[in-house]
């Protein structure tokens, strides 16, 4: 059974955000330069590519038919793991037609790059600065509103999604780590983004308890040796593209602690294997936790039949990451000042 909308709201205190909800103040949508371009409105899927920085790569587009010509749409876009195409994660998440369905534009990007798609999420890397240029291409060729520009993606894209909220923090509204988080120690937002964040007990890639997971070390190095991300791991302990050695819940703790929280996370069982817990803390500053119970390396409801359960483990449909985590991008639009 699937986490209600009266309870997904009641997580963060109220319907601030809720549908039907009449904007006020810092609320009301801040429409981008697209909003003024004199062709109609594009919706439907598209692949545009997409170069800055010396960086190719293309982007999903599901932009959700009919809407208002002139009206701001909010995005949200979603990063894929490693080893994972763009094609696979749009698959795996069903976020395009959950946006068809409730008002909001998904992308999916790629950087085009030799070897298998990943993402190089260290600190003013390149991969970020051209999801940077991405937000301003979208916002100049799409009418979409710079309060609510939201991030989330699984695994590696989960990495990525908490390196944008260090690093793109003035223009990223909340973020969404799936199987992932990561509170990186060079982190120091200009901002304090709140985060939704989902993780598996049983995950065999990203471990629960810190560092990769027994079916990561079989991976392939990123590299292009030939070698595992085991066998780099033995020669190279401190390589670059694997998960922090601290445990997934002390990291949410330390982001909750970055974003001004008490240390004591509120805790409520919303299914017989979820478990939610959230920080008391400040205005737009939430960290609320969903902890799956034996959840393996998988999005929360996501399609069936994409990830083999032997290789991933237990996928969870008591809750859908995809309601969860709107119904929290709805909450939480940018303050302040925009652009």
């Amino acid at each position: 059974m699937t986490v209600t909308l009266a309870a997904a709201l009641g997580a963060w205190g109220g319907p601030a955000g809720a549908v039907g909800a009449t904007p006020r103040g810092s609320e009301r949508p801040v429409a981008s330069p697209g909003c003024r371009a004199s062709t109609p409105p594009v919706t439907g899927e598209s692949t545009p590519t997409f170069s800055s920085g010396g960086i190719t790569g293309t982007y999903i587009e599901d932009a959700p038919a009919p809407h208002i010509e002139g009206r701001p749409l909010p995005v949200v876009v979603d990063l894929h793991g490693y080893l994972e195409p763009a094609t696979l994660e749009h698959a795996g998440t069903g976020l395009a037609a959950y946006g068809d369905a409730h008002g909001f534009v998904t992308i999916t990007p790629q950087i085009s790059q030799s070897g298998v798609p990943r993402w190089d999420y260290g600190p003013h890397s390149a991969d970020i600065a051209w999801l940077g240029h991405l937000l301003t291409h979208l916002e100049d060729s799409t009418c979409v509103d710079e309060r609510r520009v939201f991030v989330t993606g699984l695994s590696m894209g989960a990495f990525t999604t908490s390196a944008v909220a260090c690093e793109l923090s003035r223009r990223v509204a909340a973020v969404a780590p799936v199987a992932g988080l990561q509170a990186f120690p060079w982190c120091r937002p200009a901002r304090k983004v709140p985060v939704v964040a989902f993780q598996g007990t049983a995950d065999p890639f990203v471990d629960y308890h810190g560092g990769p997971g027994p079916n990561a070390l079989k991976l392939p190095a990123p590299d292009g040796s030939g070698m595992t991300i085991g066998e780099e791991i033995k020669l190279h302990p401190n390589a670059k593209g694997n998960p922090l050695p601290e445990s997934i819940p002390v990291q949410v703790a330390t982001w909750a602690k970055r974003n001004g929280c008490g240390p004591r996370p509120s805790t409520a069982r919303i299914a017989s294997d979820v478990t939610r817990l959230s920080y008391p803390c400040p205005p737009d500053t939430s960290v609320v936790f969903y902890v799956i119970e034996g959840g393996g390396h998988t999005w929360p409801g996501g399609t069936a039949g994409i990830y083999p359960a032997s290789l991933v483990g237990r996928m969870t449909t008591s809750i859908s990451a995809d309601q969860v985590m709107w119904h929290f991008f709805e909450a939480h639009p940018l303050p302040g000042r925009v652009g």
